[in-house]
């Protein structure tokens, strides 16, 4: 299909589906519902059967001219029970082909013409087009509504076309409501806006705490990335415990060797670890150092053994005799030696040596159970005794409603309550644990007054592409300064005119997020951390009928984008390349497997 697109000239997102009609109401007033919507791949006929249903990130379906038969028209049925009082309009959402001259059409309800004659939609964007329907054409009971190409020229995969993306019967001040998920893309603004999003005269930042973590980062990472913090109003940054792992000398962190807490750090980590606090020092971010003794490890902290509270503590000092404050010890991800006393015993004791030196320490403990609202069956005795026996300054890391996923108020609300603490979210997102894969799009799914219950807000990073990592970063940062005026549409594409400077650049990043736009915009269903968005959607292409076509040139865009990339990218963003790169590589194979 010749289409005069933006670039990617394909458009990826699978899930993309109708968007949501809703009028344009004012505060307080009710929403009406549309007597009926359709999705353009709900409309029988048309082509979608052989040129797919996926464009410009709408689900679609084309008609072409009166010599593709049946393709050049499409229809659609409903039966309302009864007819609302008032007006009503057909609403169209489409597009005419990239040709010289618009494509001829006729929208037919019930038999009667409601438009016939050149289209007036736009052939770069799906635009909306509004007619009236005239009185008694509608009636309670069968209707059906035709769209028909009127060209008499052309085949299909070629113009004359017209495609449609949504119809729906409604009253006239109906709008679109965008939902993210359904239609996710990538607008790059005309011009920079103040970022993040400014605050009312007299507010204070929604999250008090914000900032991020490392993901096994070296410190040449966290080094690079302190500047972005800072230009995204962020103002916390905590170390990985993985860092701490003996992962110079462990390829594999989890190979029950690398986590040796308690052997002292080599000098020459300690050096460059030392650089990253006083970077941090000098520009106004607090660095808060943690560390896990029992993940993958061979030996298990004892909250009895002095030898083992002296190790541990041994590190808490070296740190806070760098003029560190805040602090944080994790007993997350771990399957034996859940004991919420011990664990207690073990945070109020570091603690309390720690205030010794400095009663304006800072602690954060990461429990064992560090997701939900509190009240299954396993995590409520845990953080039950937490509530009685953990110091109550201490806070504790919550990564919301799950593991990975929406994060609410209520949930927040629930498990304060129980674990009798002080809560900081951890929120998992873009981390993508070392997988290979991105996810770039903007944060979203969290309430917008969950900083009323949670004080801190620190962001889960990819771990090898911490360059890609800044574009979600900054939207993570933007929601987490003000929360209440966050908007994830908006604050995607700024993030990304934040990154990059030039329009090639730009151009590039934005296409780079279109295709991994990240587990949170694809989800329902719940993704994990290792979703591959670029992979989703080839799969779900080469599943189409009479897909391959469509699943070349779905591979033809990864390629050129990465081509892009290397070109206007050079010398930066390397780890970004080389997984879009290792994705173009593995689909081509899939793409040999399923069709040679």
């Amino acid at each position: 299909m010749k289409m005069r697109d933006r670039k990617p000239a394909w458009p990826w997102l699978a899930m993309v589906a109708l968007a949501t009609l809703m009028p344009a109401s004012s505060a307080g007033e009710k929403p009406q519902a549309a007597l009926a919507t359709f999705a353009g791949p709900e409309f029988d006929g048309g082509a979608k059967d052989l040129v797919g249903t996926t464009f410009a990130g709408h689900e679609v379906n084309t008609i072409y001219s009166l010599q593709a038969g049946p393709r050049s028209r499409m229809s659609v049925g409903f039966a309302p029970r009864s007819l609302p009082a008032g007006k009503l309009f057909l609403h169209l959402k489409a597009r005419d082909d990239d040709a010289p001259g618009a494509c001829a059409i006729a929208v037919r309800l019930n038999g009667k013409t409601i438009f016939e004659g050149k289209n007036l939609f736009a052939s770069d964007k799906f635009d909306v087009r509004k007619w009236a329907i005239p009185e008694k054409i509608l009636v309670a009971g069968q209707n059906t509504l035709t769209i028909e190409c009127l060209e008499k020229e052309g085949s299909v995969g070629v113009p004359p076309w017209f495609q449609v993306a949504f119809c729906a019967i409604a009253p006239e001040n109906f709008v679109v409501l965008h939902d993210i998920r359904k239609q996710f893309h990538v607008e790059l603004p005309a011009e920079e806006r103040p970022f993040p999003e400014p605050l009312p005269p007299g507010a204070q930042p929604g999250f008090k705490m914000r900032g991020t973590k490392g993901w096994a980062w070296t410190p040449g990472q966290y080094l690079e990335e302190i500047p972005w913090l800072v230009k995204f109003k962020l103002n916390f940054l905590m170390n990985c415990y993985l860092s701490m792992f003996d992962i110079e000398n462990h390829a594999n962190w989890a190979d029950g060797e690398a986590n040796r807490w308690w052997e002292a750090l080599s000098a020459s980590k300690k050096s460059a670890y030392a650089k990253v606090v006083r970077a941090c020092q000098e520009q106004g971010v607090e660095f808060c150092f943690g560390m896990n003794p029992n993940l993958a490890s061979k030996r298990f902290i004892k909250a009895d053994s002095a030898e083992d509270i002296d190790a541990l503590y041994e590190h808490y000092a070296w740190m806070q005799s760098l003029g560190v404050r805040w602090f944080n010890i994790s007993l997350d991800d771990i399957t034996r030696g859940i004991d919420a006393s011990s664990h207690a015993r073990v945070v109020n004791t570091i603690l309390q040596r720690l205030r010794q030196r400095d009663p304006k320490v800072e602690m954060i403990f990461c429990p064992t159970f560090y997701w939900g609202d509190g009240t299954e069956s396993k995590q409520r005795p845990y953080l039950e005794v937490l509530a009685r026996e953990l110091d109550s300054r201490v806070y504790l890391f919550w990564t919301g409603d799950a593991v990975v996923g929406r994060i609410t108020r209520t949930s927040a609300e629930t498990f304060r309550r129980i674990s009798g603490h002080r809560v900081f979210l951890w929120d998992n997102y873009p981390v993508n644990d070392d997988a290979p894969t991105m996810h770039l799009g903007p944060v979203i799914d969290r309430d917008a007054d969950l900083c009323e219950v949670v004080d801190g807000y620190m962001g889960n990073p990819h771990r090898k592409q911490n360059q890609g990592n800044r574009i979600p970063l900054a939207t993570c940062a933007d929601y987490a300064y003000n929360p209440s005026h966050y908007d994830p549409s908006r604050s995607i594409g700024q993030a990304i005119l934040q990154v990059a400077k030039e329009t090639k650049e730009r151009e590039v990043l934005r296409d780079l997020v279109e295709a991994y736009p990240g587990m949170l915009i694809w989800s329902p269903p719940q993704r994990s951390t290792g979703f591959n968005a670029v992979r989703e959607q080839f799969d779900r292409i080469a599943a189409l009928p009479h897909s391959h076509q469509i699943a070349i040139a779905y591979i033809e865009h990864l390629d050129r984008l990465s081509s892009r990339m290397q070109k206007v990218f050079p010398e930066s963003f390397a780890a970004e390349r080389a997984t879009l790169r290792h994705d173009v590589e593995l689909l081509r194979q899939r793409l040999r497997q399923k069709f040679d």
